[in-house]
Formats: structure tokens, sequence, C-alpha cells
């Protein structure tokens, strides 16, 4: 037919060393999967915070912090390895807002502690 012929195998192999062996396909889910987590994750996390603010228990920004802390090492190391502004950008808020949430955290446990020893 004057077509050059390549077998199955010989395309998956020059597949896969294009793509250095990496599966696409498994690439793709694994980072589904942690959205779909990092997703519940805030779910958790904010049932956790209104219900404990409810019952009048004050309000626990830790929960918060550890959850932006996520996203903000994902874009911290995306920035650095491709140099993007949006994620250099986003490293910086999702840092920011990690650092803020942390200090509410931290002053409202030595704000409780001192009001319980004092």
């Amino acid at each position: 037919m004057g077509g050059i012929l390549i077998n199955k195998e010989e395309i998956l192999a020059k597949s896969r060393k294009e793509n250095k062996d990496k599966d696409l396909f498994k690439i793709e889910v694994q980072v589904n999967a942690g959205n779909v987590g990092a997703i519940a994750g805030v779910i958790l996390a904010t049932v956790f915070f209104v219900t404990q603010s409810l019952l009048g228990d004050g309000l626990d920004f830790g929960l918060y912090a550890i959850i932006f802390s996520i996203p903000a090492a994902g874009f911290i190391v995306k920035a650095i390895r491709m140099k993007r502004k949006r994620d250099i950008v986003l490293s910086i808020i999702y840092t920011l807002a990690t650092l803020i949430l942390s200090v509410a955290h931290i002053f409202n446990l030595i704000t409780n502690y001192a009001n319980h020893i004092g």
C-alpha cells in the first residue's frame, strides 16, 4: 500500500520514550483525586468551624490555616518550577492567608490560655 507499517508495540515504546515512561492518564487521575481530596478537606473544615462557632467554643482558624497551606505549597512548587506569573501570585496569596490564619489561631490559643489561668 505504499505506507510504512509500524506495529502497536513500536508505537507504544515510542510514546513511552517521548513521555519518559509517564502514564498521562494515571497523572490526570492523581491530579483529579488530589482536587477532590482538597474539596473534601475544605468541606469538613467548614463543618467543624461552623459547628464549633455555633456551640460557642470560639473560632478555630487553625483548621483553615491547614487547608490554605495545601494549595500554598502546591502553588509554591508550581511557581518555582514553571515560573508563571499566575502561580507566583497565587502562591503569595495562599501563603499570606496561611500565615494570617496561623497567627489568628495562635493568638486565640494564647488569649484563651491567659483567660483560663488569670
